[in-house]
């Protein structure tokens, strides 16, 4: 060979010194600077080369040990060579969305004792490149060129699985989560029930104030969470509601197509990170633990805020291109009619709400929010109670102030023993364990009189959380309550009241102010 010349794969004298009877990798590399697989298709000698990576580290039907390492033979027969045309091209044809790990389980079963588990991944090579060549056509996204002030996205997001805690319990909740898609603008609020139209509406307003303006366009999923359960023409209202909502603030409402997340990509990543964000915030917090909901929502404002401030310098010149908004909100509740009934309550959404019993037979005018209930007597504001939920077996809730019916309570003691909504009663835990203690060591009318006093106790000297700490002092020294201690307890101090002198006027003074003698 000529000075300088280089060799080919086909030059004999390149097979010539690289065809011993083994071949490893690094070898071949360096005598023919070719792959092993050239060496093989050039050379006429039956040569065995051997993989330099190990095939398997439990081996298979195509493997050979040698050295107390694991080498995959290139020269043994395809376990597939006739099973992949007669049996797995026909279904991938009759099922084409079948997961590859799921052929390959087919194939185990009907050929258990002729295939190793080592071919899986081979057939799952095969499987992609078949579909690259013979399957159908794919979904493409088409990325979007966006312009300030336009596009304005909506979703929820579930939380459940950050295991926040407020106020002892685990907190059931979602995200509803907004962001304008040219600036980055987020707003995140903390929805205590299921993805609604109620949610929806009050989240979406409470970004649009916050941020001072509307985008032209808002879009959202396809609401199906929302319309869940409902018949035709409360689908139909809602779907109302929703379009007027969107006109109030000069908004064209548009949905993506149900099932396709991608539509609404510009927000659905967007909801990982922010995830991740609140994920890590809770890890250097130290504890999942909140004091109470509003601290918990504090803590999220905190972190979108952390996001926008990264994006000032676009969400100020979005800012510019949005529209103002109108002189007041919508409507962000539903409204209806209820009327209290004899217990002294009323149910709603399968939830049973107390009331103070002056309200029975009266018919209330309901706004029901997300997290809360107003209640108004024709015009008249009334209360806002807290809003429950239905238990996740279909068992009603119930939301109950026991000053609503503790003046009834003390005439019927007994009615506590198997009142439907007791443990609800209690407005603090210490109360039940203290119920349960009474009944463990004393006689059910006894306990039942006890436990109603010490409730009434708590209500007209207004001491709930003092008296409860009191019973869990008693509870840990292995004592019952004692009832006449806690009324001279929690009993009004006599040196804590002011004293009070009235000076009457003279009745001159009247006569003074009458005549105008004064004047």
């Amino acid at each position: 060979m000529p000075a300088g010349a280089s060799r080919t794969a086909t030059d004999p004298a390149t097979i010539r010194q690289c065809s011993h009877r083994w071949v490893h990798r690094p070898v071949g590399r360096v005598a023919a600077s070719v792959s092993e697989r050239t060496l093989r298709a050039a050379s006429d000698e039956p040569v065995d080369y051997r993989h330099e990576r190990p095939a398997s580290r439990q081996g298979g039907q195509n493997s050979t040990r040698k050295g107390g390492q694991l080498w995959k033979r290139f020269d043994s027969p395809d376990p597939l060579a006739d099973i992949f045309e007669a049996e797995v091209v026909p279904i991938l044809k009759a099922v084409p969305g079948l997961r590859a790990v799921a052929v390959f389980e087919e194939l185990m079963r009907r050929h258990k004792e002729d295939l190793d588990s080592g071919v899986r991944r081979t057939l799952e090579r095969r499987i992609r490149a078949w579909r690259a060549i013979h399957g159908p056509d794919q979904e493409v996204i088409f990325r979007q060129t966006h312009a300030p002030g336009v596009m304005g996205l909506s979703d929820f997001t579930d939380m459940n699985d950050l295991g926040v805690t407020v106020a002892g319990a685990p907190l059931d909740h979602r995200l509803y989560h907004f962001r304008l898609v040219w600036s980055g603008f987020e707003h995140a609020h903390v929805v205590l029930g299921g993805e609604s139209y109620v949610a929806l509406a009050a989240g979406l307003q409470n970004a649009l104030w916050l941020l001072g303006g509307a985008p032209r366009e808002h879009r959202s999923d396809s609401l199906s969470a929302a319309f869940r359960n409902l018949d035709a023409a409360a689908k139909a209202d809602l779907t109302h509601r929703y379009e007027v909502l969107c006109a109030h603030y000069g908004m064209t409402p548009t949905r993506n197509n149900r099932g396709i997340a991608h539509e609404n990509g510009a927000i659905e990543s967007a909801h990982g990170h922010l995830k991740s964000a609140i994920r890590d915030a809770l890890l250097l917090r130290g504890t999942t633990v909140f004091p109470d909901l509003e601290d918990y929502r504090r803590f999220i404002a905190e972190i979108v805020g952390r996001q926008n401030r990264r994006h000032a310098t676009r969400i100020e010149a979005e800012r510019a291109a949005l529209s103002p908004l109108p002189v007041q909100r919508t409507a962000d509740y539903e409204e209806t009619v209820v009327t209290v009934t004899s217990s002294s309550g009323f149910t709603l959404r399968k939830v049973f709400y107390t009331v103070p019993s002056r309200l029975i037979g009266q018919r209330l005018r309901v706004r029901l929010h997300d997290d809360r209930l107003e209640l108004f007597l024709a015009a008249t504001p009334l209360m806002t109670l807290p809003r429950g939920r239905a238990q996740p077996n279909g068992k009603h809730g119930h939301v109950v102030d026991y000053r609503h019916v503790i003046h009834s309570l003390r005439r019927k003691p007994m009615a506590l023993l198997h009142l439907v909504y007791r443990a609800q009663l209690f407005p603090r835990d210490a109360y039940r364990r203290a119920f349960e203690r009474l009944l463990e060591h004393a006689s059910e009318r006894s306990a039942c009189r006890t436990m109603v006093e010490i409730l009434a106790i708590a209500h007209e000297r207004g001491c709930e959380a003092e008296l409860a700490a009191r019973l869990a002092e008693d509870i840990a020294a292995g004592r019952l309550p004692d009832l006449d201690m806690l009324r001279r307890r929690f009993a009004p101090d006599p040196a804590a009241l002011p004293a009070v002198t009235v000076r009457l006027a003279p009745l001159a003074d009247y006569d003074t102010l009458l005549t105008g003698e004064a004047a």
